[in-house]
């Protein structure tokens, strides 16, 4: 399971007067070995395994409908420490046969450690719920054990969403960003992450609110947006109607919007209008691989 205490901001916290609070964190852990409840670490958790190998790297794997992609983490920086590698997503994309790939991924650069993995579903405790993109057969599958027997490594399995928007508050748009955070991923469908004073609230799926009679994302995606053939300001219309509906639901401090679409933001943002201000993602491709060799790295 995830972290239960806000680890996400664990490392911005004010010391007391006379106390350096990030040297007494990293002194505790090597003490114990382990993070303490009240005194989270600023390192991972739990180091690699591969020898020689820094305790700073972590190792995130992104599973999509036409893609597995994975690359070691530098969990200092938030970003890639090697260019990641990417095998197609087999087809049938049953749990074996991707599993298999993920083992791929993890050999390729002999990577023996933990891993986190993103996946396009609902997760709830490692159990597959849903299915985007891929073999309905991963409804009702553990994850987290497929993964493990398959690869031989402790595997972390998460909304491809919620570690996109772990690695934006951590590293990205909204670093050092305190109060109510909501990270979306605009694409096929919206994804969404919802953080609250630095703590994940899992599996929101905010994409598919009704919105009008529709599902949202059915009329707000970028999909959308290309099958109708709208332009840049019609469909900033539906962005500013399904924002404004979000907003009146969750009533976050920031908004940030990520997806490839968000590297045209100079064409569209301007045009959407909110109480909230909203800003471009900052990771974008490697966002779920960085969230996701974090959320392990972190994890009970």
């Amino acid at each position: 399971m995830l972290r239960s205490d806000p680890v996400l901001f664990a490392h911005e916290r004010e010391a007391e007067p006379g106390v350096e609070l990030p040297a007494l964190r990293n002194a505790l852990c090597i003490q114990n070995q382990q993070p303490s409840a009240h005194h989270p670490c600023t390192v991972p958790r739990r180091a690699p395994e591969n020898g020689g190998m820094s305790k700073h790297l972590g190792f995130g794997v992104d599973i999509g409908g036409s893609g597995i992609k994975g690359a070691p983490v530098d969990l200092h920086k938030g970003e890639l420490a090697e260019e990641r590698f990417r095998v197609p997503t087999p087809q049938p994309s049953t749990p074996e046969a991707v599993a298999e790939v993920v083992r791929e991924v993890l050999d390729h650069f002999k990577w023996d450690g933990e891993f986190g993995c993103t996946f396009p579903a609902v997760i709830q405790h490692g159990i597959v719920r849903t299915a985007a993109n891929v073999d309905d057969a991963w409804i009702g599958a553990d994850g987290h054990k497929l993964l493990e027997r398959v690869t031989g490594r402790r595997a972390l399995l998460v909304n491809d969403a919620d570690a996109a928007g772990v690695a934006e508050v951590r590293f990205g748009a909204a670093h050092k960003h305190r109060g109510v955070v909501l990270v979306c991923t605009i694409g096929t469908g919206i994804g969404s992450a919802l953080v609250v004073h630095g703590k994940l609230v899992p599996n929101t799926e905010l994409g598919h609110l009704e919105l009008d009679g529709h599902d949202a994302e059915s009329r707000a995606a970028d999909s959308a947006r290309e099958r109708e053939e709208l332009s840049w300001e019609a469909w900033a219309e539906r962005l500013t109607r399904y924002f404004r509906h979000v907003e009146d639901l969750f009533w976050p401090d920031l908004i940030v919007l990520g997806g490839g679409v968000s590297k045209k933001a100079d064409r569209w943002l301007p045009l959407v209008r909110t109480r909230t201000e909203i800003v471009p993602a900052k990771l974008r491709n490697s966002a779920g691989i960085v969230g996701a060799a974090v959320l392990a790295a972190e994890r009970d």
